[in-house]
């Protein structure tokens, strides 16, 4: 029996329409469609929109994901312009703008990244980015952070013994950890994500938020795994409500600024809203 939580209103607002029409319109992408996320109802009836870049299908096979893999396409030259345009139409005034993982090109598509990075600041909208590892590259990094996002997202998945389970073999725990890292380091405001459901106990999540803290990871959000289809990693645990609200409490004890924890809470759920209450802390 699925819990109550997994049934999410169908949406009928006109706004939610509107926002389906400006994507698919100027042939874009969110990560909102291509990974199926359950508060997209929610967010395209506010008139807001995670923009996936560098093409539809992803270069890495994550046991989680539901992403379309493998047969990656060149990179659309229009692609910067056009999610500009759809930010400014939209009127959109904080963007968060996510990608695919491009293994196959050779800056692994961070200049392409910066390039859409740039033409949406010049709408005057703040962005916050949730990169790739990059597979650590530093120079793939520092072309993402020379644009200067208010925000560097970057999910680390999951707790260290099950990484290897739920992550490309390309991915890992220790390189997650190094990127948040370095753009720590540099003074970037960063935020990470935690799936539970893979069968993590709580030391071991309580550990995985401690390992972010270390790095110096401002925003954490924690949500509950659904699996997207068949071909994805079974879901072992639905869990509660209580478990995420202690989770909560352990994470502003710990000293992270802002922590979204709740089971249709994903990285970019109300991604304006962590940046600003992270502010006035």
């Amino acid at each position: 029996m699925h819990p109550e939580y997994l049934k999410v209103r169908l949406p009928t607002e006109e706004s939610f329409f509107n926002t389906g029409r400006e994507v698919h319109g100027l042939n874009l992408h969110t990560v909102c469609e291509e990974a199926r996320c359950p508060n997209r109802g929610e967010c395209w009836t506010d008139g807001t929109a995670t923009f996936m870049v560098l093409g539809k299908n992803c270069s890495r096979t994550c046991n989680f994901c539901s992403v379309t893999h493998g047969f990656v396409q060149p990179l659309d030259p229009l692609e910067p312009v056009n999610v500009a345009r759809a930010v400014k139409d939209m009127g959109l005034k904080y963007v968060v703008i996510t990608s695919v993982d491009r293994d196959d090109l050779p800056d692994q598509g961070a200049g392409h990244f910066a390039r859409v990075i740039r033409e949406v600041k010049k709408t005057g909208a703040k962005v916050e980015v949730l990169i790739p590892d990059f597979r650590g590259n530093r120079d793939c990094l520092e072309t993402i952070l020379r644009e200067e996002p208010v925000v560097l997202a970057h999910n680390v998945e999951t707790v260290r013994r099950l990484s290897p389970t739920v992550r490309d073999h390309r991915a890992s725990y220790d390189q997650s950890l190094e990127v948040l890292r370095y753009a720590a380091s540099k003074g970037f405001v960063t935020k990470s994500s935690i799936m539970l459901g893979f069968g993590e106990t709580d030391e071991e999540v309580i550990q995985t938020m401690n390992d972010l803290r270390s790095v110096d990871v401002s925003i954490l959000t924690l949500g509950q795994y659904l699996r997207p289809s068949k071909e994805q990693l079974r879901v072992v645990e639905y869990n509660s409500l209580g478990r995420f609200e202690r989770l909560k409490e352990i994470g502003y004890e710990m000293g992270f600024q802002f922590v979204a924890s709740g089971p249709r809470v994903r990285t970019s759920y109300k991604a304006a809203e962590a940046w600003a209450m992270r502010r006035l802390k």
